[in-house]
């Protein structure tokens, strides 16, 4: 793997990156190593060599052709920390060289559409996605919008904090979704990197938890984090829920999901991909005014808000690093239940 800078002390010409090469079953190995040049940062952007990146089932999904590239030799990763090693043109001084930030999922927005102009970015006509629409983390250099990024907390290490940055936003914000009342009953369905942070703030909020996960070593960790039960994900919970999350891309859980809703309950589908919905029966799974909603990216002020509570709780984050080298690997291992936590790249570069 290159070093990250010349013995002059600038950084190197070209860098080690993972990008989709042909989609495919994961164990095909669909990322392929390649060496890129370095990336230059344009008007508003800033470089940042990258220190740790999650690993999120939406590469996952992205290798293995869920979804569609949106060009060829795309480099997924969108939980990315990272130091700021170059500024672009133009940049408003919200951060300077040597300042460690956060690049998430949402990468930009037109800022002009009706969505945008009241406050639902996240439903933006024209947006733009780190690792989809723009190269991401499984690299040692990337670029983002200085408008986009996050200052990070300095309570979370380079690895602790990677998986917060979409597993724990996009949490938050189905949690907010799931209009889960104080000291509700939560039911979380699925139990990787973004349902145990999710829990937490749950938990933290006065909620009753109960997860339903087919992993032994996930319910395992479901209890040790504060879950009152914790069993089979076709299962049922031991009582009625006032809402759900679904974590798991796994359509035949959406009727199971609502038949353990309370009347009044409502369900939130946490993921960009989800395999199909069987055929709902409306007075088993609809009526009594239950509800189903999605969640779709997130906006920045979900994101402000989780990263500060996470540090007010001082939440915790179970990860399994690997190396980036491993990338194929560690999305392997994602996707055959093998990660307990989150997966995170880490030493994307390494100082010279």
């Amino acid at each position: 793997m290159p070093t990250a800078h010349t013995p002059d002390g600038t950084a190197p010409q070209t860098m080690r990156a993972f990008a989709v090469d042909r989609p495919g079953p994961i164990d095909s190995h669909p990322l392929r190593p390649l060496d890129r040049p370095l990336p230059v940062p344009g008007e508003g952007q800033v470089r940042v060599r990258v220190l740790a990146c999650g690993v999120c089932r939406t590469d996952l999904h992205l290798a293995e052709g869920d979804l569609d590239p949106k060009r060829p030799l795309t480099v997924p990763g969108h939980e990315i920390v990272g130091v700021v090693d170059r500024l672009g043109s133009q940049t408003k001084g919200k951060f300077s060289v040597g300042d460690r930030i956060g690049v998430a999922w949402l990468a930009h927005t037109c800022g002009t559409c009706r969505f945008c102009t009241e406050g639902r970015e996240n439903l933006c006509l024209a947006p733009s996605f780190t690792g989809w629409d723009r190269d991401g983390g499984y690299a040692e250099y990337a670029l983002a919008d200085e408008d986009y990024a996050y200052a990070l907390p300095e309570a979370f290490d380079d690895v602790t904090v990677a998986p917060l940055l979409c597993a724990g936003i996009i949490g938050y914000r189905a949690l907010r979704r799931s209009e889960l009342a104080p000291g509700g009953r939560l039911g979380i369905y699925g139990f990787g990197a973004s349902a145990h942070l999710t829990a937490q703030i749950a938990l933290a909020e006065g909620a009753t938890v109960h997860v339903l996960t087919r992993a032994a070593e996930a319910q395992a960790l479901a209890l040790e984090l504060g879950a009152a039960s914790a069993g089979d994900a076709y299962g049922s919970p031991p009582e009625p829920l006032d809402a759900a999350i679904l974590f798991a891309p796994v359509g035949d859980l959406v009727p199971v999901c609502l038949s353990a809703l309370d009347r009044g309950g409502t369900l939130a589908i946490a993921g960009i991909h989800l395999s199909d919905i069987p055929t709902l029966n409306y007075e088993r799974h609809l009526f009594e005014e239950r509800t189903v909603r999605s969640v779709t990216a997130n906006t920045r002020s979900d994101g402000e808000q989780f990263l500060a509570l996470a540090a007010q709780i001082g939440i915790r984050v179970t990860t399994t690093p690997y190396a980036l080298e491993q990338a194929n690997e560690a999305l392997r291992d994602l996707a055959h239940d093998r990660v307990n936590g989150a997966a995170v790249l880490v030493g994307g570069a390494f100082p010279g």
